[in-house]
């Protein structure tokens, strides 16, 4: 899955709706990404998507790659059998030369309003009246502005400070030419406007005909506004007649109504406070909690009263409101903002929070007003354990700036001091600790400005958060007993090779089983006698040299080439062990290996019996010529054939195709199962390839039969001789 998100790191499945959504979505196209940014798409094996200046703004923009999604995807797994793909991708960043030139092509004139603050407006100061108010005026350079009939003009101009209200308006609205005598009542002048980006007539935030009233916008984010002008249906009434008139001028004036220092809301009547980070001792970067300056905090925790921080101005009687400024600095957005609310008796309070600007009940990014109305359907809102009297909840992956959080509070009775209420706002990387049932990891994103933290789960959790189950008590207890008890059949090759006093293959068997059921008993989380790496590379190793000891013990040679296949194997496989163990490949390798040694022992074998018949070029070639071919192929069979125990080669071989098969099926889920009948049936294999070899009395160097194999060679050679 391939997943986007304007100004923060994206997740795929946060909840179970939000990852129906992603796997929902079929096709991927930069027109969807504009249309909403928080979304997951399949990742296609080619795409190319292009997005203009015009589409989106001039922010950061992640996009995150997954392989695999859903509870499982942060679960710690024993072995992963998933597909691994590799990609490539090329990102290209193209931006005009010149700020005052923007659009698609660059060709489109940006003009920037000069802005200077005008003075204050001021009331009565009284409960009744307004607070002092400041303004900060924007005009466009030039006294007037003329375009024509379906011609865009585009402002440019930056709010630099919480505001309450923005109003765009025209003033000296005339026609052109200067003796044009009509009605300018009939003129559209259509205002787009839009924050980071610039507006069009398809894709704004907000618009309104300024020829009938001002734009106004209630708080608007901090940072850069686009505003696009567009004048349509010019016409004038001559006798009547409506005749085309060439231009349209005006005067474009904007006003940003900012509140005074700790003053924020409606008619500025509302508290408004700037919270202190606080970084936490001993932690990752960027956690920290938020305090307000001076306020009344309890001991050395993140809580704080929020009694005497409450605004006592009430809107119509009804409710307060009180705003709480916060600041999430550049490259802490894998950060998670955690809000939480406790009282001594029931709240009456909603929240509001938003990124850049104040939150109102029309304009927030995230709300919470009980349990049953919150923004619970978005993807990076996650509500825990609230109730009546306790608020609990975590905006992941939070958006880098200003973060204003809002407490409306619902106050019927006129009396906002009611109960002990404590307010907590803290940064941390991993929500809710992991649910205790994981690690929280901190990485750096791909370009290294970032920092991010995510849960590795234990075994039985999976979740963002590590909070949901995936395995049970009682079936994580059935899986560590069958992993590990499965173990128990290496005793069947063991007992074998110690009957035959074959104390090598013996060594290899015992110390295999017994390291595999040490190392899966650390894998499940039992307990672990060594560390997890060196009881993982001693089962992987073991179980290759047992592999490779039974195709070896096959052979009839002497201990003296036992021992020095042994070594090399030992070499070979304990690399093997050391990089990348758990790949399927190795196990093809391993029997390639083992199948190898077989035939290099059958080689010395044949080599040794037959060095005696040593003989000078022409008499070999004689005897060549004489040798009857079919008599010896028909001898060798019959040796092979008395050499096994035919029926246990036939139990092997079927054991062995259980143990490929259950190797196949092995998955995340189904691993345990498998991989219990994986020990038994390699083990169970060795066991019967053991037992399939005949163990015949030396006599010297030679065993009865191979005295009558050479006997066979001899007498034919000296017949034809």
């Amino acid at each position: 899955m391939i997943c986007f998100r304007d100004g923060s790191l994206p997740l795929p499945d946060v909840s179970s709706t939000s990852l129906e959504v992603a796997l929902s979505n079929r096709s991927l196209d930069g027109k969807q990404v504009l249309q909403n940014m928080e979304q997951c798409y399949p990742v296609p094996r080619n795409m190319t998507m292009k997005l203009t200046n015009e589409q989106i703004s001039a922010r950061v923009l992640y996009f995150g790659l997954f392989n695999g999604v859903g509870p499982t995807r942060t679960q710690s797994k024993m072995i992963v059998r998933n597909r691994a793909y590799s990609f490539a991708a090329n990102i290209s960043v193209e931006g005009c030369t010149t700020p005052t030139m923007q659009g698609q092509y660059c060709n489109q004139t940006i003009e920037l309003l000069s802005c200077a603050r005008s003075g204050n407006s001021s009331g009565n100061g009284s409960v009744s009246g307004f607070f002092n108010q400041s303004m900060v005026l924007c005009r466009n350079n030039f006294e007037t502005s003329c375009h024509g009939d379906g011609e865009m003009k585009i402002y440019s101009f930056e709010i630099l400070r919480i505001t309450e209200s923005l109003t765009i308006s025209v003033q000296n609205l005339r026609l052109r030419p200067l003796d044009s005598i009509g009605n300018s009542s009939r003129i559209y002048l259509m205002c787009f406007a839009r924050y980071g980006a610039m507006p069009l007539a398809t894709l704004h935030d907000y618009s309104g005909d300024l020829n009938q009233s001002p734009l106004v916008i209630r708080f608007p984010k901090v940072g850069q506004w686009y505003v696009s002008i567009l004048a349509f249906h010019l016409a004038k009434e001559i006798g009547g007649a409506l005749s085309n008139v060439s231009k349209v001028c005006y005067s474009l004036e904007v006003q940003e109504l900012e509140c005074p220092l700790g003053k924020a809301g409606p008619n500025c009547s509302s508290e408004r406070y700037m919270l202190q980070t606080v970084l936490r001792k001993y932690s990752t970067p960027f956690e920290s909690y938020y305090l307000p300056d001076g306020g009344d905090v309890i001991s050395d925790a993140a809580n704080f009263h929020l009694g005497p921080l409450l605004s006592n101005y009430s809107v119509g009687g009804l409710d307060t409101w009180t705003y709480f400024l916060l600041d999430v600095p550049r490259g802490a957005a894998g950060g998670n903002l955690h809000v939480r609310l406790t009282s001594d008796r029931k709240m009456n309070y909603e929240i509001y929070a938003r990124n850049g600007g104040l939150p109102s009940l029309i304009n927030w990014d995230y709300y919470y007003v009980n349990k049953t109305s919150s923004s619970g359907d978005s993807v990076f809102f996650v509500l825990y354990n609230s109730s009546d009297e306790k608020v609990d909840f975590y905006i992941l992956y939070v958006k880098e700036g200003i973060w204003n959080i809002a407490l409306r509070h619902l106050n019927s009775t006129g009396d906002i001091s009611d109960g002990q209420t404590t307010m907590s706002i803290s940064l941390e990387r991993c929500p809710k600790r992991c649910s205790y049932h994981g690690a929280c990891k901190s990485a750096l994103d791909a370009s290294g400005l970032t920092s991010y933290s995510f849960c590795a789960c234990d075994r039985n959790h999976g979740g963002f958060d590590c909070s949901i189950e995936i395995v049970s008590h009682q079936g994580h207890l059935w899986q560590s007993i069958a992993l590990i008890a499965s173990n128990a059949a290496a005793v069947l090759p063991a007992f074998w090779a110690l009957r035959q006093k074959a104390f090598a293959e013996w060594v290899v068997y015992t110390v295999s089983g017994i390291s595999s059921g040490l190392y899966h008993a650390c894998d499940v989380g039992t307990w672990c006698v060594l560390s997890f790496g060196v009881l993982q590379f001693m089962d992987f190793w073991l179980s290759f040299m047992a592999v490779v000891s039974t195709f070896i013990y096959l052979t009839t040679i002497d201990e003296v080439f036992k021992r020095a296949i042994h070594t090399a194997v030992a070499i070979l496989t304990a690399l093997m062990a050391i990089t990348k163990a758990t790949r399927s490949s190795n196990i093809i390798l391993v029997m390639g290996i083992g199948a190898f040694g077989l035939l290099v022992g059958w080689l010395i074998e044949f080599s040794t019996k037959y060095r005696s018949l040593s003989c000078s070029m022409d008499l070999c070639l004689n005897r060549l010529e004489r040798w009857p071919r079919r008599e010896w192929l028909q001898n060798l069979v019959n040796t092979v054939m008395k050499r096994f125990r035919w029926g246990f080669v036939l139990a092997g071989f079927i054991a062995l195709a259980m143990a490929a098969i259950s190797w196949n099926l092995e998955s995340s889920q189904s691993y345990w199962i498998w991989h219990s009948v994986w020990h038994v049936a390699i083990y169970s294999s060795s066991f019967f390839f053991l037992c399939s070899k005949v163990i015949t009395i030396n006599s010297g160097n030679r065993t009865p039969t191979d005295a009558n194999y050479q006997l066979t060679q001899q007498d034919s050679l000296s017949q034809g001789a």
